[in-house]
């Protein structure tokens, strides 16, 4: 079990309440000083670990820090997907012609930048075998012509490696399910399958299924699902999508809408300067009135506005899991739900693969039914109409670069996937190749597309609400997020003032650093905590306009006008996140890289205390995302080399994690580099080890031996291959 090291959660003593928000009653973390009493200084950047797990340089008792690189680009929207060169850097690889041509050539997918080898089967086993009893194969289309081996014991004794003892030998989809989908190839068939005696003595081999469990599946989830997922796409439908077949009416609507309105909203602010000029102040505002209400009259109404829509909620009890590239995948957002994560958000997905029923692209939206359950609530504000039951965890982010493809792609978001909490339009990705196309962090310096942009995925949304993430801006030195966050709670001027209203979004989420700076440096909480007071103050501008030509229509307004703040950066403890409810006074905190690299956050948070995970506690998490990934991406040699690969992205970040019971004061920070030291034991030194050779040693503990030929590079800059020549 987890040792408590610290315990600020509200507890009653006599009949008194501790509020973990109140600063007061809190209990302080521990003091900077030594244990004969002396003061300690703390070195910035260093992890203050205690002198008996240091190991010394060279025989001297001086301690040189890890030299791990802060740029963790790999945390949140800076996967490779985005890249156009095989390796490098991408932020400073521009796009040209000789690249584009470059790029028809290259493979397709997720982190085509590095190479992680191959994990097939040695000899590969034709489909028309692979999920059939031995004596009853299906017809192979292929006849003689096909090059895979229709053998079945030949493939099972020379074709593929051993089954997986991992799990008591039990097939982890298998289990879940009655039946496993990956036949003869899975590593773990001998649980599955027997060899049966037929009537003429002959010896045949048969894959098991329970069919008590395999029908009460099918009827759940149906033939083309997965077990506890949801928002799973068929083959039909994303075959529909990439030859056009697939009509988005309402965003066809909206866009004729805004073509057929462009000269008409040039017309009226032409006339609202000439009236201006010509008339009294009361002339010109009654005639702006006049104008401004038939403008209005023209425009199509919403199948849902946003103050029709599902209404969402943060709050102190809402701790936020961020889209995190890569590693955002479901077998790690089902860990991170397991132990207290409240709102969870895919991976960004790009909106044109989206729209061209590309099938990784597809597959970022499915949910697990984990993710659907309704998020805590009670201490913050809750709107009128909010109903918690129908409030589930997981949202889908999404990045365009053009209003017609954001609305296009909510549309089909919310035709196709009906477990979807609300759609986020992420403004925050800093990678030069996103932003050279107009997405992510370049929305930020084109506010009126930006709002434009939301108002049209409103528009197509449905029931589903609309939000958004931001930066400061785009330059260090230079916030912009102030502007942008007062036009899209008010609504910009051109948009007040044609009658279009406010964009309706129902959150804002702040990353307290600047395009730029991307993700070195410490967030700007301070600046958080500026733009959390302007959204309270624009809230009471908004309660008392009274001047009709410029009040916003209720009708446009999403969680009755209370638009939720949510801060982002820098959340590695309990400590951080009360201590950004507190000062900064956003809804809630969105956690990233501390959820990386210990996702028990979120139960450190629920309880208002460290947690001292020891080494076993910790690989345990380790042996439930494995046996999430199985399920998630299969039990054959593919699928579990996708779950090697993962689980080793994460532990690229996990292993950062010094336990606190080794520090010799609190709080820990996420900035902090530890100097060489070692664990309490021999698991947890591996475990803190940054050296990726150990990480695959660690994925071996329950994946068996690393396939042959396969290959990993740690995807942020780290010392990982320098500590060989160190011995």
């Amino acid at each position: 079990m987890a040792e408590t090291v610290e315990q600020p959660v509200p507890v009653n003593e006599g009949e008194q309440v501790i509020d973990p928000l109140n600063s007061r009653k809190r209990a302080q973390p521990q003091s900077e000083e030594s244990e004969t009493g002396g003061a300690v200084k703390r070195q910035k950047g260093v992890a203050p670990i205690k002198a008996e797990f240091l190991i010394p340089v060279n025989g001297n008792k001086t301690v040189e820090a890890r030299p791990v690189a802060v740029d963790d680009d790999a945390a949140e929207a800076a996967d490779s997907r985005y890249s156009s060169k095989p390796a490098g850097d991408a932020r400073d690889q521009p796009r040209n012609k000789r690249d584009k041509k470059k790029d028809n050539k290259k493979q397709k997918g997720q982190n085509t930048s590095r190479t992680f080898g191959s994990s097939h089967d040695k000899i590969k086993l034709c489909n028309s075998r692979a999920f059939s009893n031995e004596f009853s194969p299906k017809d192979c289309p292929f006849g003689e012509k096909c090059r895979l081996e229709h053998d079945l014991r030949k493939y099972l004794n020379e074709g593929r490696r051993e089954d997986l003892t991992s799990f008591e030998g039990k097939c982890p989809v298998y289990e879940v399910q009655g039946f496993c989908n990956m036949g003869w190839k899975c590593r773990f068939h001998s649980s599955h399958s027997e060899e049966r005696e037929t009537a003429d003595g002959k010896k045949e081999l048969i894959l098991l299924e329970d069919t008590e469990r395999k029908a009460k599946f099918e009827a759940q989830y149906g033939t083309e699902g997965e077990a506890g997922v949801f928002n799973v796409v068929s083959k039909e439908a994303k075959i529909n999508l990439s030859k056009r077949k697939t009509k988005t009416p309402r965003s066809d609507a909206y866009l004729q809408w805004i073509n057929a309105t462009a000269d008409a909203d040039r017309k009226f602010f032409d006339n609202q300067g000439k009236s201006a000029t010509n008339g009294s102040e009361e002339t010109t505002n009654y005639a702006a009135t006049e104008e401004k209400e038939a403008n209005r009259a023209q425009y199509i109404e919403a199948p849902f506005k946003p103050s029709e829509k599902r209404r969402i909620y943060y709050g102190p009890e809402t701790p936020v899991l961020a889209p995190l590239t890569t590693q955002g995948n479901m077998p790690f957002r089902r860990l991170c739900v397991d132990l207290g994560a409240q709102v969870t958000w895919s991976e960004m997905a790009m909106g044109l693969p989206l729209v061209q029923g590309d099938k990784g692209e597809w597959a970022l939206i499915k949910a697990h039914e984990s993710e659907l359950r309704p998020v805590k609530y009670g201490k913050n504000t809750v709107v009128q109409g909010y109903d918690n039951s129908r409030d589930f965890k997981f949202g889908v982010q999404i990045a365009a670069n053009k209003p017609w493809l954001a609305a296009k792609t909510v549309e089909v978001l919310t035709s196709l996937c009906s477990h979807i909490r609300a759609i986020d339009l992420n403004c925050g990705c800093p990678i030069n190749l996103v932003c050279e196309q107009g997405s992510g962090s370049a929305l930020l310096d084109a506010p009126s597309k930006l709002e434009s942009t939301l108002r049209g995925m409103n528009y197509v949304s449905n029931e589903t609400p609309i939000t958004v993430k931001i930066r400061m801006g785009t330059k260090d030195g230079q916030p912009t997020a102030t502007k942008l966050i007062k036009r899209l709670v008010l609504g910009g001027y051109e948009a007040v003032e044609s009658g279009k209203g406010t964009a309706g979004i129902a959150a804002i989420t702040l990353h307290g650093r600047s395009k730029q700076q991307r993700y070195t440096k410490s967030a700007d909480w301070s600046y958080i905590a500026e733009c959390a007071a302007l959204i309270n103050r624009l809230k009471q501008e908004k309660a008392e306009r009274t001047d009709t030509v410029r009040e916003a229509d209720p009708r446009d307004l999403a969680n009755e006008g209370h638009v939720y703040f949510i801060g982002n950066g820098d959340c590695y403890s309990h400590e951080d996140y009360y201590s950004h409810l507190r000062d900064a006074k956003v809804d809630s905190v969105m956690v990233a890289r501390g959820a990386l690299i210990k996702p028990w956050l979120f139960e450190e948070i629920e309880k208002g205390q460290y947690l001292d995970k020891s080494a076993t506690e910790r690989l345990a998490y380790i042996e439930r995302f494995v046996k999430y990934g199985l399920q998630t991406w299969g039990s054959d040699e593919l699928g579990i080399g996708t779950t090697r690969r993962f689980l080793l992205e994460w532990l690229s970040f996990a292993y950062r994690y010094v336990p606190v019971g080794m520090l010799e004061y609190l709080p820990p920070n996420i900035q902090d580099r530890p100097p060489r030291f070692k664990g309490r034991n021999e698991l947890e030194t591996l475990l803190c080890s940054d050296n990726y050779k150990d990480w695959i040693k660690i994925s071996e503990m329950f994946l068996g031996p690393a396939h042959p030929d396969f290959k990993f590079e740690p995807k942020h800059k780290s010392n990982s291959y320098e500590i060989e020549a160190e011995g």
